[in-house]
């Protein structure tokens, strides 16, 4: 056998979901290079092996394990206090590959993470860097971000400050009168989004990307509204829940489309508007304003707002709406006879198993897209078909617990390859095709448990399937064991694949 082999073999070992705890701690090894890596970012590991990559020398494997969204987030908290700086930004940050969800960390994480008064000993990063890592990851939930402001942390509470406009007056009123004079200030300072006056006197301080936030949040003075439109920031204000009566009536009329359906729906939006823009000559538009009766909050509005115009290829993050709307609105969504509402209550992971079962047959393909992508009662079979039909939907149902490892044997002479590397991997497939021109597709093939411990030697010696076959839990332990025996002193060392 020859020795280019040994990184496949050690990349196929890394990821056998039979390997056990004593195998797979033999690749945190430096000698491993690059295997033991990607095994600690990228798969489900047993506790074993979980302690010793925690408890690891090299700061390269504690960063990989830090960014593993397959463990149990709880067994990672050592981390939040690693004494390197990468490792604890790999652990802020994720692994940032664009996931349309992202689990959210523990609170304690959080806490030790914000509050942290240094970036690690190794002095690369700072506190605030770290930080700003964990802000773009979405890995803070709501419920972390809503209980800020009651935080025992002083500087916690000044981070509810910075988000004054979605506090509750209660809440405001607490952070202004709070025990801590820091608080206090922040809670003054924040307070501006508020007061039309403060507001018109900022804004020549903000550079011109910061102008979508204050004209889209804050609220605005009669100049301000005014410059709006001489501006063209008439998009911003159209979602601006401080906006004007008169305001909204002007953008009601505007003579882009787009503005006109961005309020057609919005709550305080005058009965005689709404019946105005009923009768417009934009279809859209028209579709918005029937919608009407489904936006009596906010919240409702917002939801409304992430389905609307996005299409069946959306792939846009999932993400928790702020606030939410009861479940009997999703219900009465469920129910209707608009297409986009429907698409509305497919979104959201908490409709009653009946209505998925409704909605999982509906006529709408978006409806039924959106339920698989976002619903873990979707049936595996529609799951499936969605995989089949959208590929921009495959990575994210590749993720989901209930997409179907089985019964996909009849894909097997699908024209895609991605379709036949699912296929190829159905134990109940009788002859995996590892011969097929597709890389992924024999690799896939390979790596099937059909395939006899003696009918995999033949694969482990040839390059185009020795990864697959290595990945394969068929086989035999000790087979494993000797493979990483002739590996460990011929493939990089850990500090060379790092630097890649």
């Amino acid at each position: 056998m020859s020795d280019s082999l040994h990184a496949l073999w050690l990349r196929g070992i890394a990821f056998n979901p039979a390997a056990p705890s004593d195998v797979l701690i033999r690749l945190v090894d430096p000698a491993a290079g690059e295997a033991g890596l990607l095994m600690c970012a990228g798969r489900d590991l047993p506790d074993a092996v979980i302690d010793a990559a925690l408890h690891h020398p090299a700061r390269e494997i504690r960063r990989a394990l830090a960014g593993n969204l397959h463990v149990d987030p709880a067994r990672l908290a050592p981390l939040a206090t690693d004494p390197s700086g990468f490792v604890r930004a790999r652990l802020a940050g994720g692994l940032q590959l664009h996931l349309r969800w992202v689990r959210p960390l523990p609170d304690d994480i959080l806490v030790t993470l914000l509050t942290a008064r240094d970036g690690g000993e190794d002095g690369m990063l700072t506190a605030g860097e770290i930080i700003g890592e964990l802000e773009s990851s979405r890995q803070i939930p709501l419920s972390f971000r809503h209980s800020l402001a009651d935080r025992e942390h002083p500087g916690l509470r000044i981070r509810a400050t910075w988000n004054w406009e979605s506090l509750t007056p209660a809440e405001r009123a607490r952070l202004l009168d709070d025990p801590d004079p820091a608080v206090r200030e922040a809670a003054q300072e924040h307070s501006w989004v508020l007061d039309p006056e403060r507001v018109e006197a900022r804004l020549p301080s903000f550079e011109p990307r910061g102008e979508p936030f204050v004209f889209g949040t804050c609220a605005l003075s009669p100049a301000l509204v005014e410059q709006c439109f001489a501006d063209g920031m008439v998009g911003p204000l159209a979602h601006n829940r401080q906006a004007p009566a008169h305001a909204v009536a002007r953008l009601a009329r505007h003579p882009e489309a787009g503005i006109r359906a961005l309020v057609a729906t919005r709550p305080d939006l005058r009965p005689d508007l709404v019946a105005e823009l009923t009768k417009d000559p934009d279809d859209g538009v028209r579709m918005c304003a029937r919608l009407h009766p489904f936006s009596r909050t906010w919240a409702e509005y917002d939801m409304l707002h992430r389905i609307i115009g996005h299409g069946p290829d959306c792939t846009c993050p999932i993400t928790e709406p702020d606030p939410q709307p009861s479940p009997d609105w999703f219900a009465a969504c469920a129910a209707s006879g608009e297409p986009v509402l429907r698409r509305v209550a497919a979104s959201w992971p908490g409709l009653p198993a009946e209505l998925v079962a409704t909605l999982a047959r509906d006529e709408d393909e978006e409806v039924r897209i959106r339920l698989a992508c976002h619903h873990p009662l979707a049936p595996p079979h529609l799951l499936l078909d969605v995989f089949v039909t959208r590929p921009a939907h495959r990575p994210h149902l590749l993720t989901l617990p209930a997409f179907p490892r089985t019964g996909t044997s009849h894909l097997i002479n699908h024209l895609d390859p991605q379709v036949r590397a699912l296929a190829a991997a159905d134990p109940a497939l009788p002859d995996p095709p590892v011969e097929d021109p597709d890389e992924s597709v024999r690799r896939a093939a390979a790596a099937n448990p059909s395939l006899a411990p003696d009918a995999l030697e033949s694969l482990l010696a040839d390059p185009r399937t020795a990864e697959g076959a290595a990945a394969n839990p068929s086989l035999p332990v000790p087979r494993m064991h000797a493979l990483i025996d002739r590996c460990l002193n011929d493939v990089p060392t850990l500090s060379t694949a790092a630097q890649r």
